[in-house]
């Protein structure tokens, strides 16, 4: 079992910026794609960001430029960057991971949500 633990959501001017982290912890033999995931009120769930083990990273057209997902494998955490907010940022921000079991199966989690409020 993995958990995922996330930090650093809050309520933010618009063009400021925070750092989200999710930090993971629990019985798994790697950790592979993690990503950022959003979810406003009222529509679909949607992916922001993603950085595979290797750091190869992709992000949604809406948020290039602003937001940067890094990761620290040592620490077995992934960050989110996100500068220059703006009021359509406003939702609540879903760590997701890919995880290999020790027995090698593949499982994926969710963390619990941080709630990202911009105002204008």
């Amino acid at each position: 079992q993995v958990q995922l633990v996330e930090s650093g959501g809050g309520l933010v001017q618009a063009g400021g910026s925070l750092r989200l982290s999710c930090a993971a912890s629990g019985s798994f033999f790697s950790i592979d794609a993690m990503d950022w995931y959003r979810q406003a009120p009222g529509k679909q769930r949607e992916l922001v960001a993603l950085i595979t083990a290797a750091g190869s990273t992709n992000s949604a057209d809406s948020v290039k430029g602003r937001f940067t997902i890094s990761r620290d494998n040592a620490k077995n955490t992934v960050y989110l960057q996100m500068n220059n907010l703006e009021p359509v940022d406003t939702a609540v921000y879903y760590c997701h991971a890919q995880v290999t079991a020790p027995s090698r199966r593949k499982y994926a989690y969710w963390g619990q949500g941080t709630q990202v409020t911009v105002s204008s």
